[in-house]
């Protein structure tokens, strides 16, 4: 997700291995594997690593690696609905990107003291998941997201458009695609970000995009939405850690309080980045997720 929203309104030399899960009644993931050089270890949980809007499991190829390698454990970085590989469906919020994670832990029969980490989207599915069903997991990390609502403001509504102007002009070129999106967003970066989800279709001189332009337009209304209001009524009891972008807007000060309601063992690490502070600080944040996840001796 873009950092730029208003306040909530609450408080003014090594390759993955490519797969496919197959289930009934979720929608099924794509993921890749990413896995220690000698292999993990039988006590050692997995890690899920979820991107954010736009993103995909190829954003986190590179983390991911480097904790599999630094914390012996597999790591699994998938695709959330309607992104990348994974299938599309025309329902896009939160409940159920959550249950889509829970039918993955189910089919891939994974130890309940796994590690949930998301990004942006896949902080607030993190979350959801976490608060729905904590026996699922040991700890969640959330990157630069809150448990509560937001009002988002028209960024992502003028990606949508320009990425259907896209398809529209039946582009041949990446080039020609960026051009067309120069016109609602000066930054290079965003623009090669939201590109990484065109594709040239087998047999087809067209380029198109990956994501499903119309469902993911219909759901930028409640996608800064949180699912649960009452910390009162639901709270994850197990470790949290929060890690914020200090150039960000995501997490302001007035949000740890709801944090800590939600997470009460929750733990913030401060980076000086932006929204995109895994890119942007990869070492900083391979760091900080390591030490909160390294066993203590």
């Amino acid at each position: 997700m873009s950092p730029r929203l208003a306040m909530p309104a609450l408080l003014r030399n090594w390759q993955p291995i490519s797969c496919r899960t197959y289930s009934s009644g979720r929608v099924t993931l794509a993921f890749d594997l990413h896995q220690p050089a000698k292999g993990s270890s039988p006590e050692h949980a997995p890690i899920i690593f979820m991107h954010g809007l736009f993103g995909s499991k190829k954003n986190n190829r590179s983390m991911s690696k480097a904790l599999a390698r630094d914390l012996g454990r597999d790591v699994y970085a998938v695709d959330l609905r309607n992104h990348g590989d994974s299938p599309h469906n025309s329902r896009h919020d939160y409940m159920a990107m959550a249950d889509d994670v829970a039918g993955f832990i189910k089919e891939h029969k994974l130890s309940k003291d796994l590690t949930l980490i998301g990004h942006s989207m896949g902080a607030k599915t993190a979350m959801t998941l976490a608060l729905q069903l904590p026996d699922l997991m040991k700890d969640i990390i959330s990157v630069d997201n809150a448990p509560w609502d937001v009002a988002l403001l028209s960024d992502f509504g003028k990606y949508v458009r320009a990425m259907k102007n896209i398809e529209q002009a039946g582009v041949t070129k990446q080039t020609e695609a960026d051009a067309i999106l120069q016109e609602v967003e000066e930054s290079t970066p965003v623009r090669l970000f939201l590109l990484t989800n065109l594709m040239r279709p087998k047999g087809e001189t067209k380029q198109k995009f990956r994501v499903p332009l119309d469902t993911i337009g219909a759901s930028l209304g409640h996608l800064g939405d949180f699912p649960f209001k009452d910390p009162e009524a639901v709270r994850f009891e197990k470790r949290a850690l929060f890690v914020r972008g200090t150039q960000s807007l995501y997490i302001p000060d007035e949000a740890l309080p709801v944090i800590g309601k939600f997470f009460p063992r929750f733990e913030l690490a401060d980076i000086d980045a932006g929204h995109w502070l895994i890119a942007e600080k990869p070492e900083e944040f391979r760091r900080v997720v390591v030490d909160f996840l390294q066993p203590a001796e």
